[in-house]
């Protein structure tokens, strides 16, 4: 089985989120930049940012702030979000099962494939952080989808952009494919995908099929 991560994986979207969140970090009076959201909470739950954040500040966010952040990133998604280049592609020629395993709310992840038409894909296979006690980099969702889908760990591939993702698949006993094609990528990137346990590392989704191939024999 194949576990996409969603975010800067088959959707384009990590600069859209970090600049809204950034951006309600920024009215609620907490001086976070696009940047500093990227470097620090790239891959990982928002309420787990959210929690860091006020103990790195020692206040409290604003009543209602999740809901906002949630709000206004949608909006943004439903006007700019794109697939990932050559995402369709990839995922045609998979066969067999394939999920998305993401950090972000169950809400957002729909929304996401529903506006790149990229859901017919996955429909019902969908997964989020928020169905599990710990976020990535902790091995918990990816061990929880392999449970529900009913499939060994050690059978599943797992395709991932940030370390914290890298970690957790690696810790739940995967095999992982770094991905660097976003458009978000630093140059740090694929060097960071690979310490934290890529077996692979791919820039273009239209590789992903030779990828497989070397890794699995599928």
């Amino acid at each position: 089985m194949v576990i996409f991560d969603c975010n800067g994986v088959l959707v384009d979207s990590e600069p859209l989120a970090t600049a809204v969140v950034s951006q309600e970090f920024m009215r609620a009076g907490f001086a976070l930049t696009p940047d500093l959201v990227a470097r620090y909470f790239a891959g990982r739950r928002q309420s787990d940012m959210f929690a860091e954040v006020e103990i790195a500040a020692g206040r409290k966010l604003p009543a209602g702030f999740a809901d906002a952040v949630t709000a206004a990133t949608l909006q943004k998604f439903r006007t700019d979000l794109r697939a990932t280049a050559h995402a369709a592609h990839a995922l045609s020629w998979l066969r067999g099962p394939k999920c998305v395993a993401s950090s972000s709310p169950l809400e957002r992840i729909r929304a996401s494939l529903e506006t790149t038409d990229l859901l017919r894909f996955f429909e019902p296979n969908l997964f989020s952080a928020s169905e599990v006690p710990h976020g990535k980099p902790a091995p918990d969702l990816f061990l929880h989808v392999a449970g529900r889908m009913r499939v060994n760990a050690s059978d599943c591939l797992v395709v991932e952009d940030s370390p914290a993702g890298v970690t957790a698949a690696v810790m739940a006993g995967m095999t992982v494919i770094g991905f660097v094609g976003g458009s978000h990528a630093g140059l740090r990137l694929e060097q960071q995908l690979r310490e934290a346990g890529a077996r692979a590392v791919i820039s273009d989704m239209r590789a992903l099929k030779s990828t497989v191939i070397d890794l699995r024999g599928w």
